[in-house]
């Protein structure tokens, strides 16, 4: 199975969801974004991927979303995505990519749809239980 996760090792939800995937048997390709950005065309792609708007991909925590004005409704999805290749801190995380589909693993354990052979169960870093099936 291909998987990609786009990564922040900075990000514990990042990490946990890469450690689940470790865990299930599957090595993926480690993008970590904030070093690579993703392309206009790839960011384009992932967004109508996952179903979502430029908007819901904001991330707001730790990034200049309040200093550029992002609150805004009146920028556009262009604008937005304008910003989020200026400043890839603002693109939420982990997205994770399989064949089953794309997701933006918030919560980590949103990532156990997408595995072929997802941990039955597993820790997170702050010592909460993920339990499979339990989602």
């Amino acid at each position: 199975m291909s998987v990609t996760i786009y990564h922040n090792p900075s990000c514990g939800t990042s990490r946990n969801t890469l450690a689940m995937i470790r865990q299930s048997g599957e090595e993926p390709e480690v993008i970590e974004y904030l070093k690579t950005p993703p392309s206009r065309a790839r960011l384009v792609e992932l967004i109508a991927a996952l179903g979502i708007s430029a908007r819901e991909l904001l991330r707001e925590k730790g990034t200049p979303y309040a200093e550029l004005g992002l609150a805004d409704p009146n920028w556009s999805d262009d604008e937005l995505i304008d910003f989020m290749l200026a400043h890839p801190i603002l693109i939420n995380r982990p997205i994770v990519v399989t064949p089953k589909g794309v997701r933006l693993c918030r919560p980590s354990e949103l990532v156990l749809d997408l595995l072929d052979r997802p941990v039955d169960s597993f820790v997170k870093e702050d010592g909460e239980v993920v339990v499979a099936g339990k989602t």
